[in-house]
């Protein structure tokens, strides 16, 4: 007979807060659908958060008072959310019976997502990989990626979703 464990604090914490969903537009749609699954599997809102990189926070939050980081750049105030993504989003989560919002937030994106989940008390962020290009490759390289940011830099689980696997070719099999 085999003794189950004693649970650790850390090991059973209870998923109460939402689902954080990176997103983007021109984003594989498969990113979407896991974190609405999720969100949904655990009765929990989805909150689709946008980083806008071009502007960083004013005043520290990631969602409040933002700046352009060249000032020059912009015509216009930046909009809220792009109408695109908005469009996108409303349609691939319709009818999916998830409660979901969506947020603008600032700055460097894997310290956005991290602060905008620590400031609603998420449960997950959820995030995709990035594609297999080497313009991707040459950024994980000299950046580093937003989900290796992610789970070295706080203490919300970090759900990757990969956009585009990569698929073993037939002399691959070990």
């Amino acid at each position: 007979m085999t003794e189950t464990p004693e649970p650790r604090p850390e090991a059973s914490r209870t998923m109460t807060g939402p689902i954080v969903v990176g997103v983007m537009p021109g984003q594989r749609p498969v990113v979407l659908e896991q974190a609405a699954q999720v969100a949904a599997g655990a009765g929990l809102p989805l909150v689709c958060a946008f980083v806008d990189v071009t502007v960083y926070p004013v005043d520290g939050s990631t969602g409040g008072p933002a700046a352009p980081i060249d000032p020059d750049g912009f015509d216009d105030a930046p909009q809220e959310f792009p109408e695109s993504l908005q469009t996108a989003i409303a349609s691939q989560l319709a009818g999916s019976g998830v409660r979901w919002s969506m947020v603008r937030l600032a700055g460097e994106t894997a310290r956005a997502l991290a602060r905008e989940a620590e400031d609603i008390g998420a449960s997950m962020i959820v995030v995709g990989t990035r594609e297999h290009t080497l313009t991707a490759v040459l950024k994980d390289v000299t950046a580093g990626s937003v989900a290796r940011h992610l789970f070295h830099r706080q203490d919300v689980p970090v759900l990757v979703v990969p956009v585009n696997p990569r698929v073993p070719d037939d002399d691959d099999d070990d």
